[in-house]
């Protein structure tokens, strides 16, 4: 079995996705693979980031599905929200949102009530636990991905924002449920 070594460019940064991409060269020089270096290089940086996150979440007894349900409550006016608005805030199934409320509502974290005015509705809001908890995560979150940009100055970070935003529109333009 070959193994893949990282190659570094002029600037003299190491990067495995060049070599990947290198042998494709080799292998298949009829096709074009550069969209790979693109794709591939935005996945391997969201799995770092995540190891970077869920590093702090730990050490508040979270994960990222914990922290992201908390901190949606927080954002949100009331600190309130029913579980189908929830999951659809974070872009989960309603499966995915009742495991993870179950879970917090044990920690004591959450707190899921009927409404007042209709008996048929649930809405999860945060216990004063809860509250104090995801904002004592925050202020440790931002203060991470403050230090995971530090090497990058504020107009990088603005072209990283520009470019992302202008990603994300065309893929949610190339969505199937989009047409």
């Amino acid at each position: 079995m070959d193994t893949i070594e990282a190659t570094s460019d002029e600037s003299g940064t190491l990067d495995l996705v060049d070599a990947l991409l290198a042998q494709w060269r080799e292998q298949r020089p009829d096709l074009d693979c550069s969209p790979m270096g693109v794709i591939d290089r935005l996945n391997r940086v969201s799995a770092l980031l995540l190891v970077a996150q869920e590093r702090v979440f730990r050490d508040f007894g979270l994960d990222y599905p914990s922290f992201d349900v908390l901190a949606t409550l927080r954002r949100t006016a009331g600190h309130q929200l029913a579980p189908g608005e929830l999951a659809q805030y974070m872009m989960i199934t309603p499966g995915a949102i009742t495991h993870r409320l179950t879970k917090l509502e044990a920690a004591g974290l959450v707190e899921r009530t009927l409404d007042r005015f209709d008996r048929r509705r649930v809405t999860v809001s945060l216990t004063d636990k809860g509250f104090k908890l995801v904002d004592e995560a925050l202020v440790a979150h931002v203060d991470n991905e403050r230090q995971l940009l530090a090497g990058f100055s504020t107009e990088e970070q603005g072209e990283f924002v520009r470019l992302l935003k202008h990603f994300m529109a065309d893929l949610y333009a190339n969505q199937p449920s989009a047409h």
